[in-house]
């Protein structure tokens, strides 16, 4: 349990910048990680397992990339009870993302808007920091998983996308539990186009006959998920879906965040470009998840993502059809405590 209330820090957090406030606390997390320090938020990890794609999940409860986004604190994620992490995007060359101030906080709404980009530090800097990582050789029946989300690089063109994807995949693949292709962020330019049928379709061919390859190098097949925006056409999610199929992928991602502003008009930032998340994105992106489970059939793996902001959320996601849920923006407003919950919540649906 942890030993300081969140609303304490929540509100010396949301006296800062937002992204002032992200960056403290990433470091602050970075530097705690497996000292006594990491007490101020740990919080036990409900037993709830469920295997999917192969891997078995300590729970149904994740969080979401962009957070992580260097893979610097993975070890202190994990203690807050997550059955499984995130981190990423990570682009195969280091690069700034858009300039600042890129990230807003719409408290009214319980949302955030970003435009950052995929700032990061690069592949190499990556997966060095995955490396690092020591929580998940503790002596639990099942350690938390480490998913690692690859994107491309904003001065890849956009024809040439598939050579960066295919870059980050061979450079995380030995490190990964899962690797999750993001192809839905709104920050970056023309990105979603790789949502298109003809350009899904070549990606995803490329990245299975790589992956083929390097499940033969390294002696495992890692499961690769794939992440989609929530504004889609419901024909858009069905082609989608026959695609992941198609190309065998083993999961889907639903949803990155969302262009429509509808929910935040006339608050304050409530205009400024980039991608909303919060409880604005949780009807739409599980309308999604319902349109993927109806396409893809019982069996194939949904992580559903967007609006959680409370265990019945997280309820309202599993319901709609996804078989496990990533938070991102729910922690920033409820803090911790919230992971533990939400497993809890989903354990007791069985």
């Amino acid at each position: 349990m942890s030993l300081i209330p969140y609303a304490l820090a929540r509100s010396f957090l949301f006296g800062m910048d937002a992204e002032a406030a992200h960056e403290l606390t990433l470091d602050l997390l970075a530097r705690g990680q497996g000292t006594p320090l990491q007490w101020a938020w740990c919080h036990e990890t409900v037993d709830d397992p469920v295997e999917l794609a192969g891997l078995v999940f300590p729970n149904r409860v994740g969080l979401a990339a962009g957070l992580d986004k260097n893979a610097r604190c993975i070890d202190a994620l994990a203690s807050m009870g997550f059955g499984f992490v995130e981190v990423g995007t990570v682009t195969p060359k280091a690069q700034p993302g858009n300039p600042r101030p890129r990230m807003f906080r719409l408290p009214e709404a319980r949302a955030l808007i970003n435009r950052l980009g995929f700032n990061n530090e690069g592949l190499d800097s990556f997966v060095h920091n995955v490396r690092q990582v020591g929580s998940r050789a503790q002596r639990r029946r099942h350690p938390a998983l480490l998913g690692l989300n690859i994107g491309k690089n904003a001065t890849t063109p956009i024809e040439d996308a598939t050579g960066d994807y295919l870059s980050g995949l061979e450079g995380v693949y030995p490190h990964a539990d899962y690797v999750a292709l993001n192809i839905s962020s709104p920050n970056t330019q023309n990105l979603r186009a790789l949502q298109g049928d003809a350009a899904l379709d070549a990606l995803l061919g490329a990245i299975a006959a790589r992956r083929a390859a390097l499940a033969r190098q390294h002696g495992r097949r890692v499961p690769v998920f794939v992440k989609i925006a929530p504004d889609l056409e419901e024909a858009q999610v069905s082609v989608i879906a026959a695609t992941l199929q198609r190309h065998d992928m083993d999961g889907v991602i639903a949803t990155n965040t969302t262009l429509n502003r509808t929910a935040v008009q006339g608050m304050r930032h409530g205009e400024e470009t980039g991608g909303l998340s919060g409880a604005p994105l949780l009807h739409a992106s599980n309308q999604v998840v319902r349109q993927l489970r109806a396409a893809l059939g019982p069996r194939f793996p949904i992580i559903g993502v967007g609006g959680i902001m409370s265990a019945e959320d997280a309820v309202s996601k599993i319901r709609a059809g996804a078989d496990a849920v990533q938070i991102y923006t729910g922690l920033v407003y409820a803090g911790p405590a919230l992971v533990a919950q939400a497993a809890r919540a989903i354990q007791a649906m069985a």
